[in-house]
């Protein structure tokens, strides 16, 4: 309590430089600590530790920079997608013949029909949740890149993107994203992969991850389940996590339980304008609870994802070459072509005869040039050291971001006044 009295004491200071020296001094050894394991971090550096940072609080430079330029507002499907529906399961050929010899079969499937469902409404934006809000665009010759986030009432941020590869087609995204023996050859975060269970008739797999954090967090654990369906060329991929009673918790790494990344994947016309479907199209639907406070969380995702989407974009054209040299398929990649077939006017026809609630988009007005928020930028910062150096420290983090948000209104009423 004397130490959250001194801290309430600091806020009373009439000026911001008043503050933000007594901040200074009275973090002092928090801000040590971190300076010491940033030197030491930077030395033994590895590849994953290579982030992104440009500490970017911008908003869209104008109102249309936040709505992608196609036919639908989050810009999915540059044409008309085909509406899923279940008719039949895929035949297993002869190159699957090799899944009896693996892991036992699943006597119940983890991910159901429903849950193809729940999907197809993300993709239609037909799920009735909160406003999509835009978060970045970015491209390179070969991609282009949209991100928009929003807050469920409860849970952690959600995420939706949209990623457009040039010269590739919707099978090698599949089988690229599934493709766990490969993954761990570009993808410097996963240190371990094994499939649990699998199902050789609808392709289900339960999977099992260990993915490295930043060195100021511990390891995490993944157990999630992951199912395809085929609709012609069109391919709705869903992944969540699932309990796992076999595995048992451990202190470290640790398990996150609420995990959902899925995706719809479907050919598209190429930037060069010329007709031909020769692009692939990848929405993708993310939301996970890491055990970190959110607004950390939210912090690092936005700074490191650009760099993520290009990295496995890399990753993509490297699985490109090899497939090309006829490599043998590895076995995950053979489960990625077990699929269930969907009939297109099925989920049309459940969705009812009423209109389901749709999800919009917000539009955000120009960011006024020059009102660059220091003291916010500054506050956050410290905020993010002290929540992810101190687990169980006296001062709670849920106080430390109330501080931080109250001096960023007050950089925002700085700003606002010197415009007056």
């Amino acid at each position: 309590m004397v130490l959250v009295e001194e801290f309430l004491e600091i806020l009373e200071r009439p000026t911001i430089g008043a503050v933000f020296v007594e901040i200074m001094v009275f973090l002092g050894p928090v801000w040590i600590a971190f300076l010491v394991g940033i030197t030491v971090g930077w030395i033994w550096k590895p590849k994953w530790a290579a982030w992104n940072c440009k500490f970017d609080f911008s908003v869209p430079s104008s109102p249309s920079d936040s709505v992608p330029s196609t036919s639908k507002p989050l810009g999915f499907h540059s044409s008309e997608a085909p509406t899923p529906s279940f008719a039949s399961y895929a035949d297993a050929g002869s190159e699957i013949e090799q899944f009896d010899t693996g892991p036992s079969r699943l006597n119940t499937l983890p991910i159901s029909d429903e849950d193809l469902d729940h999907l197809w409404h993300l993709v239609e934006r037909k799920d009735g949740g909160p406003t999509w809000k835009h978060l970045m665009d970015h491209s390179t010759p070969n991609m282009s890149y949209q991100a928009w986030q929003r807050h469920p009432e409860t849970g952690p941020p959600q995420y939706c993107s949209r990623t457009v590869y040039e010269d590739a087609t919707p099978e090698l995204l599949r089988d690229f994203f599934w493709d766990d023996e490969f993954r761990v050859k570009w993808d410097d975060m996963l240190v371990h992969a094994e499939t649990i269970e699998e199902c050789p008739t609808t392709g289900m797999m339960v999977v099992h991850w260990v993915r490295k954090f930043p060195f100021f967090c511990s390891d995490r654990e993944y157990i999630f389940a992951r199912r395809i369906w085929e609709s012609g060329r069109s391919y709705y991929c869903v992944t969540k996590g699932v309990p796992c009673p076999t595995i048992p918790r451990k202190d470290k790494p640790r398990r996150v339980d609420l995990y959902y990344s899925s995706w719809f994947i479907q050919a598209v016309e190429s930037r060069e304008g010329n007709g031909q479907l020769t692009a692939c199209e990848v929405l993708l639907f993310h939301h996970e609870d890491m055990g970190i406070p959110w607004e950390i969380a939210k912090f690092g995702v936005r700074q490191g994802m650009w760099g993520t989407v290009r990295k496995i974009e890399r990753g993509l054209r490297s699985y490109q070459k090899s497939r090309a040299s006829n490599t043998k398929i590895s076995h995950c990649a053979l489960m990625a072509q077990v699929n269930t077939k969907i009939d297109p006017e099925y989920l049309k026809s459940t969705d009812g005869n009423e209109e389901s609630s749709g999800t919009d988009i917000e539009i955000l007005p120009a960011k006024r040039e020059g009102s660059i928020n220091i003291p916010k930028l500054l506050i956050i910062g410290g905020a993010l050291v002290v929540a992810c150096t101190l687990d169980q420290g006296i001062i709670p983090k849920t106080f430390l971001f109330n501080v931080a948000k109250r001096f960023g209104n007050i950089g925002k009423k700085q700003v606002q006044g010197h415009d007056g």
